[in-house]
Parts: structure tokens; sequence; C-alpha cells
């Protein structure tokens, strides 16, 4: 049964412990809380999970990529989105719905959460997300033009992907179901592998839900209005505007949005020195990446307006699918590293013949693996059992692989694999019970899967190494560990200490001063 451990702060980010004795949940926690206060409305914005169960049958009529020239900066890139889009005004498309993205490639790498962080309006939605280095699916390649998934061949890699405002979201209050799913696919073609909907489902979407997780409902995912795509060497300036005459947004309210978006966008940043007890969510990320398993692990950040930022960084995929080839991971056990080369090698034999953790990790692992068989031919497990070295903590890793029948069953795959033993317990549905009675905090999002859905491929992680954050009022932050026969409370609660070590470290840290001009 997957255990979790909170961090808190009020005011200035002031933790304590309880005594596990006091709590209902049969693990220790620590625990934060926020201050609560009121939400002013957000700005225009078209949910597409309120339309009809018949209209989100069908695609969008129209779903297109225009590539613009590149241009040498950011504000040239601007200038020509502007324009770009005042064209796009006076020559309106025909159709009752669709969604169109302009991109722009820029001639230099900007750091894309040096310009998500530029980005304060609290009435846009913000989102970002990277993927891992070290992973055989990419990022993934983008090529000269800027189309997304080119060919090796003179292709570059995305890093880095950082949007605000929403050209269309999807967020309900209901759990997660395949019409929601169906809702997002309409938008999204294979041949726009670049129109993404990036987001987070849930934990749980039949607990409780706190206050501060009201924002993002039961899911919330966003096509991003503006983009920023850093990529190895270069960068992407892109906008993108959705309409859906049946969702009550046509297209003269929607290209009107996205130019008032367009005036709210800031190119450039200059020093600053900012303090550990009033850090931005996006100042978080940017320690975060200072110090990231820049190989194996995800980052990301995901903000619906007016709300809290939900950030992370998690070394755990849940699934990958491209086209119909699917990948998932198991992830189970851990260990901190070793202070030289000797003692590493050591901790990590000792993980590796623990009776524990091998039981622990034999139950995440064939879980997947059985999940997976119900829907994908041709499962197989490779490397069954190895050790995934992060910089801090060391886990048993295993890779599993299968293939679609068809791409409809990605929704059952998500529903099937989340969540997983390592997050939730088994059996899956009493341990979720269990943990809906006995834990006193709402998940929300944490353990949930974040990622993205795009046209012929998609990608998410598990949100754990997560923390709920918001500039000024403090922040909720979470990690668990999982309980099987054979487990040590002390040594559970250090490797909860551990775990949440990548956030606590912060509230000590004074950011440096950093220098960044874009122009």
């Amino acid at each position: 049964m997957a255990a979790s451990a909170a961090g808190a702060a009020s005011g200035q980010f002031l933790t304590r412990l309880i005594d596990p004795n006091q709590s209902k949940c049969s693990s220790s926690s620590q625990t934060l809380r926020f201050f609560r206060r009121r939400y002013q409305p957000c700005i225009m914005s078209m949910n597409g999970c309120k339309g009809s169960d018949q209209a989100g049958l069908f695609p969008v009529e129209t779903i297109e990529t225009r590539s613009l020239s590149p241009v040498p900066s950011p504000a040239l890139a601007m200038d020509s989105l502007k324009a770009a889009i005042y064209q796009l005004k006076l020559e309106p498309p025909a159709s009752a719905s669709g969604i169109i993205r302009l991109q722009v490639p820029i001639q230099q790498q900007i750091d894309a959460i040096d310009w998500l962080h530029t980005q304060n309006n609290v009435l846009l939605s913000r989102c970002f997300f990277s993927g891992r280095s070290d992973s055989s699916d990419v990022f993934h390649s983008v090529d000269r033009n800027g189309n997304g998934n080119g060919s090796p061949k003179g292709a570059n890699s995305l890093l880095s992907v950082a949007g605000v405002g929403s050209a269309v979201f999807f967020r309900r209050m209901d759990p997660f179901s395949y019409s929601d799913w169906k809702s997002i696919r309409r938008f999204l073609s294979d041949t726009s592998p670049l129109i993404r909907a990036y987001g987070g489902i849930r934990f749980d979407a039949r607990s409780n839900m706190s206050s501060e997780w009201e924002r993002f409902g039961s899911f919330y995912f966003m096509v991003p209005q503006v983009e920023l795509d850093e990529l190895e060497g270069n960068s992407m300036l892109a906008t993108t505007v959705a309409w859906d005459e049946s969702l009550s947004l046509p297209w003269e309210m929607a290209i009107d949005a996205l130019q008032a978006t367009m005036r709210q966008v800031v190119l450039a940043r200059s020093s600053r020195v900012v303090t550990a007890n009033d850090i931005a969510p996006t100042t978080w990320l940017t320690c975060l990446q200072v110090g990231k398993d820049k190989d194996n692990a995800y980052q990301f950040c995901l903000q619906p307006p007016n709300a809290p930022a939900f950030i992370g960084n998690t070394p755990e995929q849940l699934f990958h699918r491209k086209c119909l080839c699917v990948s998932s991971e198991a992830l189970a056990g851990t260990r901190a590293r070793g202070g030289s080369t000797a003692q590493d090698l050591q901790v990590e034999l000792d993980l590796l013949s623990s009776p524990k953790d091998h039981l622990e990790f034999t139950i995440v692992r064939e879980s997947i693996r059985k999940k997976l068989e119900a829907v994908c031919s041709g499962v197989t497990v490779e490397p069954k059992k190895v050790i995934k070295k992060l910089r801090r903590v060391q886990h048993l890793y295993a890779q599993l692989t299968g293939r679609l029948k068809c791409e409809d069953d990605e929704f059952d795959i998500l529903a099937s694999l989340h969540p997983t033993p390592a997050v939730c317990g088994s059996p899956r549905e009493e341990a979720r019970v269990f943990i809906a009675e006995n834990e006193v905090f709402d998940r929300g999002m944490y353990a949930g899967p974040v990622g993205w859905f795009g046209g012929g491929e998609s990608e998410f992680a598990v949100g754990i190494r997560s923390a709920l954050v918001e500039k000024g009022l403090g922040a909720l932050m979470y990690a668990g560990t999982g309980i099987v026969k054979g487990s040590n409370p002390s040594l559970e609660w250090d490797e909860l200490e551990l775990k949440i070590s990548q956030f606590t470290k912060l509230l000590k840290l004074e950011v440096p001063q950093r220098e960044t001009l874009m122009t």
C-alpha cells in the first residue's frame, strides 16, 4: 500500500512533524497548509468537454499547422506571429470548428522555464513539460521547418515546452471518461503533431476534493494559446487558435481572445534575487532544473487560471505511445546513492538482494504486465529487473513494451495503468478505498497521470515527487513509500525524507542571480 508524506508551510515555509500515532493514516507524514483566498473569474476560453456527446464523436473540421520563416530573435518572432494572426483575421476559415497553429523557428536556444517565469498574468493558464533525454522515445524531434517528429537527419530534439493561455481546455468535476478523451482527440491529428493537450488527472476522482484543488477539477488539460518550444540549439514560438460554434466560441471570438493573450506575453527578463520565503512556482522549477536528474526525470507544471501551480520532478513513466507502439515502466524500491563508488555499489547490491523490495517491485511489474496484455499484443519485459540510478536515489526498474490493436485503445491503457500499485497498492480497489478513508489530505493530482495527448503520439508520467505551490501562500509537498510485508516504519520515514528533499532543500535556498535577456 502506498503511504504518502506531505510537506507544508504557511507564510515563511515553516514545517512541522506530526506524530504518526495521532493520524488515521498508517504511515508518518509531514503536513503543510494554505491560507484560503477567493478566486477571481478567469478570462474567456473554451471548455472542449462542454459539447454534446454526438459532437464529441467527430473531429473538428479544420486542423492545420502553418510554419513561418525562421527569425533570429523572439521579438521578431512575435512580430511575425502578430502579422500572421492579423492576416488570418482578414481571411477567416469557412469551417464552423477547427484549430490552427502558427509557428516561427527562432535561431537561438531560449530556456523555456525562463520564458514561462516572465508570464505572470494570473488570469492566464500556464503549463510546462520536459521529457527525459535518456528515453528511447524522443520528446521529441522537430525538423528544420518546425514540424514535429521529423526525421533524424536535420532534426533537433524538443527539450521542453512552456505555454500560456488556453486555445481550448478540458475540465470536468466528474471522473475522466472515454467521452472526455474523445473530446480532446477531436482537436488533435498526426498531421499536426505539435498541437498537443497538456495536463493531468486526479489520483482518485471519487474522493473528496479539498479547496486548493478545485480549480483543477477531476482533470485539466489545455492546448496553449502561446507556446515556447525549447530545442537543442534553437527554439520555436507558436500560437494556436481553436474555435467551435457548437461550444459557443465562434471564430471571431477565438481570434480576438488570441490577440488579447498575445498582448500579455513578455519577451525579456532582467537580473533578480528571490528569497526562499516567497518563491514563485516557476522559480521552484528553475531551481529543480539546476539539480535535475536531466537524463532520468520529467519536469512539469500545470496551473489553471487564478490557481496554485502543480509542479514536479518525477522519474516514473506511466506510458508512452507512438502510433500503435506502447511502452511503460515498473519503478519501485528506493535507496540513497552511496558517498563513493564502492559505497554506491554496496547500496545497489543491497537493493537488488532485499526480499522486501523484490516483493514490492514484483507486485508493480506484474500488475503493469497483466494490464498491458489485456489491450496489447506481444508484451515483452526487458530488462526484467535492474537498477535505475538518479542523482540522489536509486530504484529497481523494468521496461515493458507492447502493441495496441488500434489507437482508440489508448484510453484503455490510461484507465487500466493508473493507478499503479507503486502509488496506490494492491489489490487496487481495496487500497484505493483505504487511502480515501485513512489519508488525512487530498492527493489531488499527486500520483496521478501528468503529460500530454498528441495526434500520433502521447506520453504520461506519474505525478510523484511533486508540490502544489502558490507564490506568497506556501506549498504542499508530496512523496510516498510502498508498504508491504517486511516494511520497517523508521526506514520508510527516512525514504520519505529522501524523496521530498529535492523540495525541502529549496526552503533554505536563495535563488542565485541570473541574467537572461531575450531580444
